[in-house]
């Protein structure tokens, strides 16, 4: 049994030599970014990768997708849930007036509202009560070293060694989620160096604690992925009984009065202005759900989160802070497909020509939007939802 576990041992301890081989070797590009020796040696000393983490391509095994977060394997009335909202939409509120000068001038400089940036915070730590639970410097080495974006990764590590050697955040605190995203906004160490903002003026960019910097940098990270002042981020609609749901991609925009011109029923009344502005139809849940038409500002915060419910939470509990109704449609959906069975049909939907996007398990406005077109040709139930019933004809159509 000894020497079983010392064989087990070798290639642990081999790997792990090889691990930090290949830390030495990233002392050029830490150099060139302005690292010093000292921070280099001191922060990847006993530096140890972390090979329980997701999204990691090891040798002989697997690969290790992201496909457990909760975004993507939970239903709609899971994630974006009631009782939930209601609750940070509350402590929001709260929040709103105890950092009213700072958030006043946050919207006046990006254009981004007071409540959008709390909804974020909100989301991504509750408003700083989760701590991270992994070691920053550790993910993105890791990442870098065994990661299926290993090039990125690279980059992220060196600027997290940076981060470090400017003194911004002590090791201790420098925490992060499994993907290497740190501080109350959870911004990876390249974001941090593009969009950090020092609203407080204390002559450091602090978003691990100060609540200013921290919503500033956030704001600062939408504005410069294009946020348009004075948008919505989308308005709930009532789909008519005829609707395709296979238009539901971003590619397809209509004028928002157009949309209500082919039978969209909105909750509230629109202004003319509001009418004009372009629009996607979203169905996160196909025809079954509640229906959104969906405005740039969407995908704006998209590219904060890619997964429509992240959006979906965000953008409503913004919302709640100021408007306490819940959306007018409830969620239906009570199961989700596993990956693996997601994964299977976005196989066969690209051997039909159906589905040109990533296969990674996770049902998004393309794979849903695949899976209506493939209902069509089948003589199904139009209906854009990943269901048994899709999954055990496409078995029969193979």
């Amino acid at each position: 049994m000894l020497l079983a576990a010392l064989a087990l041992q070798a290639p642990a301890r081999a790997a792990d030599a090889a691990f930090t081989q290949f830390i030495a070797s990233l002392w050029p590009q830490a150099q060139t970014a302005g690292v010093s020796r000292e921070t280099f040696e001191r922060e990847t000393r006993g530096l140890e990768p972390d090979y329980k983490l997701p999204d990691l391509a090891l040798p002989g095994r697997p690969a290790t997708g992201a496909s457990a977060q909760a975004e993507f394997v939970q239903v709609p009335a899971s994630y974006v849930k009631e009782s939930t909202i209601a609750r940070l939409a509350a402590e929001g509120r709260r929040l709103m007036q105890k950092h009213r000068a700072a958030l006043d001038r946050i919207e006046g400089q990006f254009g981004v509202p007071a409540t959008m940036v709390l909804a974020l915070w909100g989301r991504e730590t509750d408003y700083g009560r989760y701590t991270s639970p992994h070691d920053t410097l550790r993910v993105v080495a890791t990442q870098a070293y065994v990661g299926r974006r290993k090039d990125q990764y690279r980059d992220e590590f060196i600027l997290a060694l940076k981060i470090l050697d400017d003194g911004a955040v002590a090791r201790k605190d420098f925490r992060s989620s499994w993907a290497g995203a740190t501080g109350l906004t959870q911004f990876l160490p390249s974001e941090y160096y593009k969009h950090g903002v020092d609203l407080d003026g204390d002559g450091r960019v602090d978003i691990w604690r100060s609540v200013p910097d921290a919503l500033a940098s956030a704001a600062k990270q939408l504005a410069d992925k294009g946020w348009q002042p004075g948008v919505r981020w989308a308005y709930e609609v009532r789909a008519p009984a005829n609707a395709d749901c296979t238009l539901g991609v971003p590619e397809v925009k209509r004028p928002i009065g157009e949309w209500l011109r082919s039978g969209f029923a909105p909750v509230e009344r629109l202004s003319a202005a509001e009418q004009g502005q372009p629009a996607s139809l979203l169905q996160p849940e196909g025809t079954y759900g509640p229906s959104f038409l969906t405005t740039k500002n969407y995908f704006v915060i998209k590219e904060y989160n890619f997964s429509d419910l992240y959006v979906l939470f965000v953008g409503h509990l913004s919302d709640r802070m100021v408007d306490p109704q819940p959306f007018v449609t409830p969620w239906t959906a009570s199961t989700q497909l596993r990956t693996t069975s997601v994964v299977a049909m976005q196989k066969h939907l690209t051997r039909m020509g159906l589905y040109g996007d990533k296969i990674d398990g996770k049902a998004g406005m393309l794979t849903r939007a695949a899976l209506g077109a493939y209902q069509k040709s089948a003589g199904l139930k139009v209906d854009c939802w990943p269901s048994e019933a899709v999954l055990q004809s496409m078995g029969a159509a193979r």
